[in-house]
C-alpha cells in the first residue's frame, strides 16, 4: 500500500512537472487561435513548423542568443573561480574572523536578488554599467557565490588534511596544493556548481530586463517580448520561441544530472 501511494504521488509530480512542456510543445506546432479555442489540446488540423522556422531565420534570435551565451559564460566563469577561491580560504586556511566571515557571506542565501533589485539597479547605474552585460554578470556572480560556496567547501573539507601535509612536504605550494590536487579532487562539486550556474543564468529574465534598455542587449528570456502587440500576444510563435528557449537548458541538465548529484552528495574522491 505504501509502495503503491508513493508511485501515485511520483506519478503525480511527474504530470505536474510534464504538462506545461507538453502544452507549450503542443501550442507551438498550432495556428495561435487554434491554441486559443482549445488550449489543452491537441493540434487538429495541419502542424505549423513555421513557427519555428520564423524565429530560426530571424537575426534577432541569433542576436539574444548570443547574448545569453556571453552572460552563462561570464556568470559560470566567475562563479567557479571565485567560489572555488573562497572555499579553499574558508576550509583550509586558519585565521582570525573565519567563522564571521563565512556567516557573513551566509547571509547572502537569505537575500535573493530580486529582493535587492532596487540596490542593486542602483549601484549598477553608478558604475555606468547599464545596457551593459557587465551589468547583468557581475550582479548575478555576486548573488550566486554563498550558494556555490558551500557546496565546494563542504567537499573541500572532506579531502584529508594528510594529503595535503603530503604535498606540502614533497616541495608543493599552497597555491600548487590548490591548482594540481585539490581541484582535480573536487571536480564532481565544480561541475556541479557549473551546472547549476549555467541553468540559472541562461533562464534569467529580471535582472536583464531591469539593466538592458537596449534591444540589442537583450538575452533569450527578454525576446519573448517581441511577440507581444498593444492589443494582444501571437501565442504560437511565443510557444515555439519558449521551446528553443527551454531544450537547451533541459539537454544540459540531463547530460549533466549524475554530476550534480554526485557534488551535491560528496561523491566518490577521486584523483
Amino acid at each position: 500500500m505504501k509502495t503503491g501511494l508513493k508511485y501515485f504521488l511520483l506519478i503525480f509530480l511527474c504530470l505536474v512537472v510534464v504538462s506545461p512542456v507538453v502544452m507549450t510543445f503542443s501550442g507551438s506546432i498550432r495556428t495561435t487561435g487554434e491554441f486559443l479555442a482549445h488550449p489543452l489540446g491537441l493540434p487538429r488540423g495541419e502542424i505549423q513548423l513555421q513557427n519555428y522556422t520564423d524565429i530560426i531565420r530571424d537575426s534577432e534570435f541569433w542576436n539574444s542568443l548570443k547574448n545569453s551565451v556571453a552572460i552563462t559564460f561570464g556568470v559560470t566563469s566567475l562563479n567557479v573561480i571565485l567560489a572555488s577561491m573562497l572555499a579553499f580560504v574558508f576550509s583550509r586556511v586558519e585565521f582570525w574572523g573565519r567563522g564571521i566571515a563565512i556567516n557573513i557571506l551566509m547571509l547572502g542565501l537569505l537575500f535573493p536578488l530580486v529582493i535587492a533589485i532596487l540596490p542593486v539597479f542602483i549601484q549598477v547605474r553608478q558604475l555606468n554599467m547599464t545596457n551593459n552585460l557587465l551589468g547583468v554578470i557581475l550582479p548575478m556572480v555576486a548573488f550566486g557565490l554563498p550558494g556555490s560556496v558551500v557546496i565546494l567547501r563542504s567537499f573541500f573539507i572532506a579531502i584529508p588534511t594528510e594529503l595535503e601535509d603530503a604535498s606540502y612536504i614533497d616541495g608543493c605550494t599552497t597555491f600548487g596544493f590548490f591548482r594540481h590536487i585539490l581541484m582535480p579532487m573536487a571536480r564532481p562539486a565544480i561541475t556541479a556548481v557549473a551546472v547549476l550556474q549555467v541553468i540559472a543564468s541562461w533562464n534569467e529574465y529580471f535582472l536583464p530586463l531591469v539593466i538592458l534598455g537596449n534591444p540589442k542587449l537583450w538575452p533569450l528570456p527578454l525576446g519573448i517580448m517581441q511577440f507581444q502587440g498593444q492589443y494582444g500576444t501571437d501565442w504560437a510563435p511565443t510557444m515555439a520561441y519558449i521551446m528553443l528557449l527551454i531544450v537547451p537548458a533541459v539537454l544540459f541538465y540531463l547530460l549533466t544530472e549524475k554530476y550534480i548529484v554526485t557534488g551535491l552528495t560528496g561523491g566518490e574522491l577521486k584523483g
